[in-house]
């Protein structure tokens, strides 16, 4: 047993002695060519993988990192989205203004009263409680008399006329003149057609009707016909059909056939007058913080008032195209639609022309920014006659 163990050992020592001076050398030199010949098949390998995920074909890489400047603003609304035609104008610019951006400017709409009443969102706006508001001018015109005069004037220029005045009449530069001391800055952003003249409960054929008429009416318009003798209250919206079922008016103002049609006037009044001589046209405003407007590049602003310039396309040709199926609906539901008498059209034209006067006389801007629009429209006129058949 023991000379078993020793030829083991002896065995042991001579095969590692030959596997270090005659094999080893030799495996150093085939494992060296085995190495490489290894090493250049998996090179090999990842240039068919790297060829493989080549980006021509099924994978989409990711985009260089760049970085893009990214706006996040709040814009409260004074109307629901619900509403036709100025709630889609409320919310159509925020969708706009997102893809002209590419998704990096985001105006997000906000339902009227949610982040601050209506009624205080053009001060909210000054002070940066929010960034933007949209709605008519007249929502805020209580702010400065002259700004009626871009909210609703009475037997004003038509859409076409108007809107060439406030491009290049000096219309919007004057009124973001009267915006600057509440640190506002404004921008056209959508515009309406001639609306009607509004929901009366009896027919009308001379002036002398309309003395002891107990109407809601706001602006303008409500200090023309209360030189006629109507007694004009001030209701909010949600207020008048109250008071038209309790007796305390006999007519309302309101807007165009489609949104009176939406919100059931019918129910309340059955004769419609016509035209609309309180607002031939309207603009719809984009109110904005002037110091968040001033740190936007010249490119975000311009997409912004590219945006709003849609807006306005938008708002003209839809209220023109949907008037008459609204009208059609309204005379299936018995209501009686009128023109007014021309005597009545005349007394309330000659008392427009008072109450023009009398705003002049009260008040420099007003008086300026009238001079500036009267000015504009005697020129057009020249344009405007020869250009109609």
């Amino acid at each position: 047993m023991r000379s078993i163990i020793i030829g083991i050992v002896i065995g042991c020592v001579i095969g590692v002695m030959f596997g270090a001076t005659v094999i080893a050398p030799r495996l150093e030199k085939a494992d060296s060519r085995s190495v490489g010949a290894s090493t250049a098949a998996i090179g090999d390998a990842i240039k068919q993988a790297t060829r493989a995920v080549t980006p021509k074909t099924t994978i989409a890489l990711p985009p260089v990192s760049r970085q893009r400047p990214v706006v996040h603003w709040r814009m409260g609304s004074a109307y629901p989205a619900s509403l036709p035609l100025m709630g889609e104008l409320a919310s159509r610019i925020g969708r706009t203004l997102w893809d002209v951006s590419g998704g990096g400017m985001e105006l997000k709409f906000y339902e009227p009263d949610s982040l601050v009443p209506v009624k205080e969102m053009f001060d909210a706006v000054g002070s940066g409680t929010i960034d933007s508001a949209f709605g008519g001018v007249e929502f805020w015109a209580d702010k400065a008399p002259a700004l009626a005069l871009f909210a609703a004037i009475p037997f004003g220029p038509d859409p076409d006329e108007y809107l060439a005045w406030m491009y290049f009449g000096g219309g919007e530069d004057s009124l973001n003149q009267i915006y600057r001391p509440f640190n506002v800055h404004g921008i056209l952003c959508g515009m309406t057609p001639p609306v009607a003249s509004g929901w009366f409960r009896r027919e009308f054929t001379d002036p002398k009707d309309l003395d002891g008429l107990k109407m809601s009416s706001t602006g303008l318009a409500a200090k023309v016909l209360q030189k006629l003798g109507v007694l004009t209250q001030n209701l909010r919206n949600e207020d008048i059909f109250v008071a038209f079922e309790n007796g305390n008016i006999d007519a309302a103002e309101f807007s165009l056939p489609s949104i009176d049609l939406k919100l059931g006037f019918n129910d309340v009044a059955n004769h419609y007058y016509f035209p609309g001589w309180r607002q031939p046209a309207a603009f719809q405003n984009l109110i904005i913080n002037k110091q968040k407007w001033d740190s936007l590049s010249t490119s975000q602003q311009s997409r912004i008032e590219a945006a709003c310039g849609d807006n306005v396309r938008y708002g003209l040709a839809e209220g023109n195209a949907t008037q008459y199926t609204a009208l059609k609906e309204l005379t299936a539901k018995g209501v009686n639609i009128h023109r007014w008498p021309g005597s009545i059209l005349s007394a309330l034209e000659a008392a427009w022309r008072d109450v023009q006067a009398e705003q002049s006389a009260a008040d420099g801007d007003f008086k300026r920014i009238w001079r500036s629009l009267a000015e504009f429209r005697k020129n057009y006129s020249t344009w405007k006659e020869l250009s109609r058949p």
